[in-house]
């Protein structure tokens, strides 16, 4: 207050800088004034170290509203390292991915290997895990593993309600969570609305960031939903959402990545690459960082993050274009930000647990009529339901190239119990091998796509002795692989090496016919039983609608 007052000066000052007010959108010609990581006032001032702002856009630290930080395939430290030189400098994380494999002992990991970074990290604690009844993790988080967690200072709520239909239709246990969080709940309702919606909202769930079309979002925005435009490896929707803001304003919206892997940070970056997508479509700059900044830090409740003010946190970018928006400086708490190195201890690598496999472990025996085929949608997580002849050699369904028909496959990983899901997919493109991933939402199973058996039981194996990861298998031999041996989920490499061995998978994928931009985050969601509207655990093929499991062959 001293130092806000003038009776003392500041440890820094930025000065000729355009200084963003998020509260009413307009560009200010004033110092700012730093004193113990915090702003403590605009207007005039001095300091023992004064910046030169000329020229330059002073903007708010740009915050993730919801985003799965092991998407990433990076652990915490090396994903501050990837996202906080693009303007990211705070999340808020949902770690269900780590829920998944480890139980909420890999998410009090996750918050202790994210503290003290040059990246706020707030979470908000798992809801649903697993995600559905439908799949299978290494052990379900219990009401009571949710009141520990939500004791943290850093979990702030809780996290997506995936169980739409089971809070729909009043679960108990579902309902018993959400009583938990004190009334900050995270929602995840793809497709939802009238009543069905109304019910969803009527529980306490504020929030959505599964909205594809303008149409979809406004009825949530309608009823009072904070709306998550989202722009993730899997799933481009924001310049289909972009609409509502456009129209209505960004009030109530909000920015995240949800599921971003290293190619697109690297190649396009984070926040700031949403933020250039906006406004080259007509947001104005004001309204588009407002999302990436007060949005995100008003509806978690994070008062001292998300502008540029006295009393809050000196998170600021320092951008010369209101276009590019790739900051040239970040100051994190005043700061220029320090990036820690950090290992990640044994039992959290420990986590393959796959019984073995054979070729005929992916043996689908003939039948008769047409079969149920999930339909693979580039840059959606959405999948359709195909109905298609099956290819039959040998007494067995096989794949047909020739068709677009792959195999697909779950194979549990977490009890070696050698529970396998088998289905088949179109709309891939494969023509030659298999690929697989023990990234696979939410349980986190070990997926795998081919045309060749023998390539599947190869793909198998050879993550088992990984620890996880991606691998690509082509006539008999592993072509391309990317360990990833923190839970099966992360790499303990730095972002260059994680960025350019994805690469190399993705053209070996290329060259083996498979289409789309991000194929093994396409993959990965083929799993998730919480989407509609066909998909594949360990146990079976899962319409999401119905939320039954349905057999192959087609009524």
């Amino acid at each position: 207050m001293a130092v806000a007052r003038g009776d003392r000066p500041a440890e820094r000052v930025l000065r000729g800088g355009q200084v963003l007010s998020v509260f009413t959108r307009e560009w200010l010609e004033l110092d700012v004034a730093i004193f113990d990581g915090h702003v403590v006032g605009l207007g005039s001032y001095d300091a023992e170290q004064i910046d030169d702002c000329s020229g330059v856009h002073l903007v708010p630290g740009l915050i993730d509203g919801h985003v799965h930080l092991e998407s990433s395939k990076l652990m915490p430290h090396e994903f501050a390292r990837a996202v906080v030189p693009q303007g990211t400098t705070a999340v808020v994380a949902d770690p269900h991915e780590i829920a998944n494999v480890l139980g909420r002992r890999g998410v009090e990991w996750m918050l202790e290997a994210s503290a003290g970074l040059p990246l706020d990290v707030y979470f908000m604690a798992p809801s649903c895990v697993p995600a559905s009844p439908l799949e299978s993790p290494l052990a379900p988080l219990t009401q009571a593993d949710l009141s520990e967690l939500l004791k943290h200072p850093r979990v702030i709520g809780l996290a997506e309600m995936m169980n739409y239909p089971g809070v729909i239709a009043g679960a108990e246990e579902e309902l018993a969570k959400l009583g938990l969080a004190s009334g900050h709940i995270d929602g995840h309702a793809p497709g939802v609305g009238g009543r069905r919606l109304n019910a969803y909202l009527a529980a306490g769930i504020r929030s959505d960031h599964e909205s594809t079309t303008a149409d979809e979002a406004l009825e949530k925005l309608q009823l009072g939903m904070w709306v998550m435009l989202r722009e993730a490896s899997g799933a481009r929707n924001l310049l289909d959402l972009l609409p509502i803001p456009m129209r209505y304003g960004p009030q109530r919206c909000l920015f995240c990545t949800d599921d971003r892997e290293p190619d697109f940070i690297v190649r396009e970056g984070h926040l700031n690459q949403m933020l250039r997508a906006a406004v080259a479509a007509g947001v104005p700059a004001e309204d588009a960082l407002v999302m990436a900044t007060l949005n995100p830090a008003l509806y978690h409740r994070l008062p001292g993050l998300g502008a540029i003010a006295p009393g809050y946190q000196a998170d600021i970018l320092m951008l010369k274009d209101l276009t590019d928006f790739r900051p040239y400086r970040v100051l994190k708490r005043g700061a220029e930000p320090v990036f820690p190195d950090r290992a990640a201890p044994d039992w959290v690598r420990q986590t393959m647990h796959a019984a073995p496999v054979s070729a005929s472990s992916f043996r689908v025996p003939a039948v008769a009529g047409k079969i149920r085929v999930l339909g693979v949608r580039d840059q959606q997580l959405l999948t359709t339901t195909e109905e298609m002849e099956p290819a039959v050699e040998g007494g067995c369904c096989v794949a047909d190239p020739g068709r677009d028909l792959v195999k697909l496959a779950v194979v549990e990983r977490h009890h070696a119990s050698g529970r396998i899901g088998l289905g088949f997919a179109t709309n891939v493109g494969l023509q030659r091998g298999a690929y697989a991933s023990t990234v696979a939402h939410d349980a986190h199973n070990l997926i795998v796509m081919g045309v060749d058996d023998e390539d599947m039981a190869l793909c198998v194996g050879r993550l088992a002795e990984l620890g996880g990861g991606l691998v690509v298998a082509e006539a008999g031999r592993i072509t391309g692989e990317l360990a990833l041996p923190v839970a099966g989920l992360m790499s303990d490499r730095p972002l260059a090496e994680v960025f350019s061995r994805l690469l190399d998978l993705q053209a070996q994928l290329a060259r083996q016919g498979v289409r789309g931009r991000a194929p093994f985050m396409t993959l990965s969601f083929l799993g998730l039983t919480v989407i509609p509207e066909l998909k594949l655990s360990d146990l079976g093929l899962v319409d999401v609608g119905s939320a039954s499991l349905v057999p192959l062959v087609s009524d």
